[in-house]
């Protein structure tokens, strides 16, 4: 099971002293304080502790549990089995090996606190409920990033040899090192403005040096790597990979824009919030070479081959040509990465080219033909756009870059996601947003990320789409919280119910730490909660 730290210190946020250069543009509040959100506020957060769920698997001799197919817990929740799994309080759901040793329920017997004894067919179930606060839920897991998903100071995928079995955890490389990391680093370093502790100091540090360290690797200045492996060290066997001079490391290349977007998001949100001159001079200096490269080559990011990358382009050509679906995203990113080397660098030469970019050759109106264009709904997209929404409205207002954000939105507004949720108030903070839901997912993204196998089609109390995703996976209508659904960041398709790869891998889960402390630092959330 998850080992918990328990804090009884309470956390307040300090104010921040910032020099002349950690600014956002007028309008645009680095906390939100507003009357229009301090009743939806008050609902989301009074809740106080939630209830976590636990579960220790016993054999069949080790524990004797009667037949009851319902029982009624300590607290009076009924628990009820399933054709298949088992409800509590008809709108819990528990199946798989998350939760049981199989899903065919036989006998239920309540413990002391809340929680069931579940006999099934092979073996015994403890589902424990304990009480936590968020801020409890988050040092659980940083305790998992820091034990199991540390590779170089990067974010690393963990697979287990053993299914289930944390112990035969192997770290590997993925092609989104780069953004995972950034992510990381960036609720560090919503952690550090909140708390000034100094362990989110260090760890926001490892992760914006494993970032800029992706930037220097591949010898070529403003070319990020992927990712990359130590000679002696596994490597995958999809990619392009290039050696370095010495020999002694491999790195990833066909770099995509999903690491440009990772590496200027916490690298703004870092330069901001960090106080070390000399690491925020390094950070200026990887943005501006990263904006150069891109700029010197028509808005393409040009690997080592001398080629664009298959993902990184930017330019008018991509737009008129296959990439004319894309154009509304990666227009609002390259406004973007221009307006956050603008900020970190106070060059006056990146608003100029801004303003050639977002008025001549229109790409700010480009950022608002999102739904116009759009040919089907792809969630790693949406998660790029949102990640570059966000740094672009601290630092810029722009009316057609807002209608962009709408269209986004109207998507994921039904998501309940905590992230996009943030983003979304953050830019219009006189919106009205599902901050009841955004807690809510917070609350139910499970203890437990390992990636059990999941099903949920066959639920009675699921609508299935009869539509597809662009993945050819079934869909659902249902919206079902994440501790139902399988393991996924928010580049996932939350309406994915089934799913799962027999638990064979575990997620680091900072895509729980990211929203959580944005929300604590923007003060949508209680440091009580």
């Amino acid at each position: 099971m998850v080992a918990v730290l328990f804090s009884s210190r309470e956390i307040h946020r300090d104010k921040q002293n910032r020099d002349h250069r950690e600014r956002s543009a007028p309008g645009f509040s680095h906390t939100l304080v507003s009357a229009g959100i301090v009743a939806a506020l008050c609902a989301a957060v009074m809740a106080g502790q939630s209830l976590q769920k636990f579960r220790t698997f016993y054999s069949l001799e080790e524990v004797k549990v009667p037949g009851a197919k319902t029982a009624k817990a300590s607290d009076g929740v009924e628990w009820t089995a399933a054709a298949r799994g088992l409800y509590r309080n008809s709108s819990e759901y528990f199946a798989g090996k998350r939760y049981l040793p199989d899903d065919e329920v036989l006998g239920l017997m309540p413990d002391a606190s809340r929680g069931m004894w579940v006999r099934t067919r092979t073996g015994v179930s403890h589902i424990e409920l304990r009480e936590m606060t968020l801020a409890q839920k988050a040092a659980a897991f940083e305790d998992r990033v820091r034990l199991r998903h540390d590779r170089y100071g990067m974010v690393a995928d963990s697979h287990l040899a053993k299914a289930g079995d944390l112990s035969t955890n192997v770290l590997e490389s993925s092609d989104n090192d780069g953004l995972w990391t950034a992510m990381y680093g960036a609720a560090e370093c919503f952690r550090y403005a909140v708390t000034k502790d100094p362990d989110a100091l260090a760890r926001a540090r490892g992760a914006i040096e494993a970032v800029l360290f992706l930037e220097t690797v591949t010898g070529v200045p403003g070319l990020p790597a992927r990712s990359y492996v130590k000679a002696g060290d596994p490597r995958p066997k999809d990619g392009v990979w290039h050696w370095t001079a010495g020999r002694q490391i491999q790195w990833k290349g066909d770099t995509s824009s999903d690491e440009i977007v990772g590496h200027f998001f916490v690298l703004s949100i870092a330069y901001d919030f960090l106080d070390d001159l000399a690491l925020k001079a390094r950070m200026a200096e990887a943005a501006r070479k990263m904006m150069d490269y891109i700029i010197s080559h028509g808005y393409n990011l040009v690997d080592v081959t001398g080629k664009p990358t298959t993902w990184g382009k930017w330019s008018p050509e991509y737009f008129s040509g296959k990439g004319k679906s894309d154009s509304a995203l990666n227009a609002l990113e390259l406004l973007s990465f221009l307006k956050v080397t603008e900020h970190m660098t106070d060059d006056a030469r990146y608003a100029a080219e801004y303003k050639k970019v977002a008025v001549q050759m229109k790409y700010a109106e480009q950022a608002a033909r999102y739904l116009e264009l759009r040919v089907e709904i792809n969630y790693s997209d949406e998660e790029l756009a949102m990640l570059s929404f966000y740094p672009f409205f601290r630092y810029a207002k722009g009316a057609s870059v807002r209608r962009g954000l709408d269209q986004w939105w109207a998507n994921c507004r039904r998501e309940k996601n905590p992230l996009w949720t943030y983003i979304y108030l953050a830019a219009r903070q006189e919106s009205k947003v599902d901050l009841d839901g955004a807690i809510k997912t917070l609350d139910r993204i499970p203890m437990d990320l390992i990636s059990w196998k999941v099903v949920n089609s066959d639920r009675k109390d699921v609508t299935m789409d009869k539509e597809l995703d662009r993945a050819n996976e079934r869909q659902a209508q249902t919206w079902l919280p994440p501790d139902e659904r399988p393991v996924m960041k928010w580049n996932g398709n939350p309406f994915v119910v089934n799913g799962g790869n027999g638990g064979f891998s575990e997620d680091d889960g900072a895509f729980f730490l990211l929203p959580y402390w944005m929300g604590r630092f923007m003060g949508v959330i209680a440091a009580g909660r």
